[in-house]
């Protein structure tokens, strides 16, 4: 083997080894699913605004993440402040198979969707 290919193995298998390193650590948001019935985001958003405590304040009247005014955007920053908050303690991305885990930031305009560790 010449050592033109020696360099590449070693390039590849050191690419490969960075990859699979940095496979956990992909920063991902619970986000509401469109296509989820309106009845079952409503209770799944309730429910995290309510008893699961999430803060949901900055989907509010006059505050950042109000806009878009949809209950898929407001279901979308629910989901993800609670899973975020609470998924070190076992919390899933469930929400009644209301939402699902992306790795696309859902950020906008002004309003943050907070990504944690």
């Amino acid at each position: 083997m010449g050592i033109h290919r020696i360099h590449i193995l070693v390039a590849f298998v050191l690419l490969l080894n960075a990859l699979i390193s940095t496979e956990g650590n992909q920063a991902q948001w619970c986000v509401a699913d469109a296509q989820a019935p309106a009845d079952i985001l409503q209770g799944a958003l309730d429910w995290a605004c309510g008893p699961g405590r999430a803060d949901c304040s900055a989907i509010q009247g006059n505050h950042p993440c109000f806009l878009p005014n949809t209950l898929v955007a407001h279901a979308s920053y629910a989901f993800n402040i609670y899973w975020q908050s609470n998924k070190h303690q076992g919390a899933s991305c469930h929400f009644n198979a209301a939402a699902f885990i992306t790795e696309s930031n859902p950020s906008h305009d002004g309003c943050q969707f907070v990504f944690t560790q």
